[in-house]
C-alpha cells in the first residue's frame, strides 16, 4: 500500500510541473510549424489589429511595467517574464488569457504564429 502511495505522489508531482515561458515559445512554434520572430511580435503587440485596442492598450508599450485594463482601469501586473516570474508558468492560464485577450484585440483567436512571435518578443525584454 505504501508503494502505491509513493507512486501516486510521484505521478501527481510530475503532472504539477510548472512550465516556463520558453516552454510556451517552443509549444507555439511547434504548433505554427515555423520559428518565431521577435520583431513581428513587437509589431503585433503594439498595433491595433482591426479592433479598438492593441495588446499595449492594457499591458503598455513597456510590458516590463504594470498596466491597467483599458475599459475597467483594473491594475494588471507586468506581462514580461523578466519582470513577473509568475507569467507564463500555467498552461490553463496562458490559454485562457490568450483566448480572451485576442478576442478583445483582434476579434478572433490568435494564431499559433502570432502567439509565438509575441512570446519571442517578450523574452527579449530586459
Amino acid at each position: 500500500m505504501r508503494k502505491l502511495f509513493i507512486i501516486a505522489a510521484l505521478l501527481a508531482a510530475a503532472g504539477a510541473r510548472a512550465e516556463t515561458p520558453r516552454d510556451f515559445l517552443t509549444r507555439f512554434e511547434k504548433e505554427a510549424g515555423s520559428a518565431a520572430s521577435a520583431e513581428r511580435g513587437a509589431r503585433f503587440f503594439n498595433s491595433k489589429q482591426g479592433g479598438e485596442w492593441s495588446c499595449a492598450s492594457c499591458h503598455t508599450d513597456k510590458p516590463t511595467q504594470a498596466g491597467r485594463h483599458a475599459r475597467t482601469d483594473k491594475p494588471i501586473a507586468a506581462l514580461a517574464p523578466v519582470a513577473n516570474a509568475e507569467r507564463f508558468t500555467d498552461a490553463a492560464k496562458v490559454d485562457k488569457w490568450f483566448r480572451r485577450n485576442c478576442n478583445d484585440t483582434v476579434n478572433r483567436l490568435c494564431s499559433a504564429q502570432e502567439k509565438a512571435d509575441v512570446m519571442a518578443w517578450l523574452l527579449t525584454l530586459k
